[in-house]
């Protein structure tokens, strides 16, 4: 098998993309002061935002929101960022 970097700058427009991009995006944002006081729909509308010429999220934006929130609830995003 072979692995892609996790540093890795390629976008891809499909759903795996996306998640991987928003993932890195969502914990580089969860350092910013204004990221603490948010719900978490409104931190991940903050990070959607960040990402908004992702292409995946321009071709199916409803789509890119509704993985958005399933790793957000995969992963307990949300709890990481609080704990933090």
């Amino acid at each position: 098998m072979i692995r892609v970097p996790i540093d890795d700058d390629r976008t891809f427009n499909n759903p795996d993309g996306f998640a991987m991009v928003f993932d890195r995006t969502w914990k580089q944002t969860a350092k910013t002061e204004q990221f603490e006081n948010l719900s978490t729909d409104q931190r991940i509308d903050m990070v959607i935002k960040c990402m908004k010429d992702h292409p995946f999220l321009m071709s199916e934006p409803e789509q890119a929101r509704q993985v958005a929130v399933f790793r957000v609830r995969l992963l307990s995003l949300d709890e990481c960022s609080q704990s933090s």
